[in-house]
């Protein structure tokens, strides 16, 4: 967990001049990583969202990363996104803080944490799977329109899948991840932009299993009372 503190910490700095220097222009990171996201939500509110994670291979992985995630705005000069998981059964654990100026954190947060999951259980470097889900970033990518339900209504929602190691020379040797797809759905009519974001290796034996899913799904904006 520590290590994915110190990522995410780096990532948060990173970001602008990341954006600056390969997103500006580039389709797929300018609405991956849109500016803002977090301008509207404000101070002392707290974004919710669920996690599932599940595979075969490894089940304590899915019972440890199970819960659910709040984004707390900390009043602050410069205000803060802090991020808190809770696991299912009260655990809590500190993800880190963030600031909000740079946008939603949970995009970081995820990425990272398929990169974690897939070198976990497939054995792969964390360095090598890191750099190809970066790379996949900068790339042009499979971008939709379309409608989601959300909150009783029907809004409209951008779509983003990405398919990190398509192509890859290494993808025979990754356990079955070589077929992992990112999926990430947004909208300006869900608080903080990300409705879902899903990572799913499909498991080639058996149809319609993985042999890994995980979910991130908004669940509700809590003001402060």
């Amino acid at each position: 967990m520590l290590r994915i503190l110190a990522t995410l910490c780096a990532l948060a700095i990173a970001a602008p001049a990341v954006s600056a220097a390969e997103g500006s222009g580039n389709e797929t990171y300018d609405v991956l990583f849109k500016n803002g996201t977090l301008d509207d939500i404000p101070e002392g509110a707290e974004l919710v969202y669920s996690r599932s994670s599940g595979n075969p291979v490894k089940p304590e992985i899915s019972k440890r990363d199970t819960g659910d995630i709040a984004l707390t705005i900390t009043p602050a000069d410069k205000p803060v996104a802090r991020l808190e998981f809770t696991q299912f059964g009260g655990q809590k654990r500190n993800l880190g803080s963030f600031p909000a100026s740079v946008g939603n954190p949970m995009i970081m947060y995820f990425y990272e944490t398929v990169v974690r999951d897939m070198a976990e259980i497939s054995g792969g470097s964390p360095f090598y799977i890191r750099n190809r889900v970066k790379d996949s970033l900068i790339q042009p990518a499979d971008i939709t329109t379309g409608e989601a339900e959300f909150d009783g209504k029907t809004i409209p929602i951008t779509t983003v899948k990405i398919h990190p190691f398509d192509g890859d020379p290494n993808a025979d040797r990754m356990m079955g991840f070589g077929d992992l797809e990112l999926i990430v759905q947004m909208s300006d009519e869900v608080p903080g932009w990300y409705l879902s974001l899903t990572a799913a290796a499909p498991d080639a034996k058996h149809e319609d299993a993985w042999i890994y899913l995980s979910q991130i799904t908004f669940k509700e904006l809590e003001t402060a009372q």
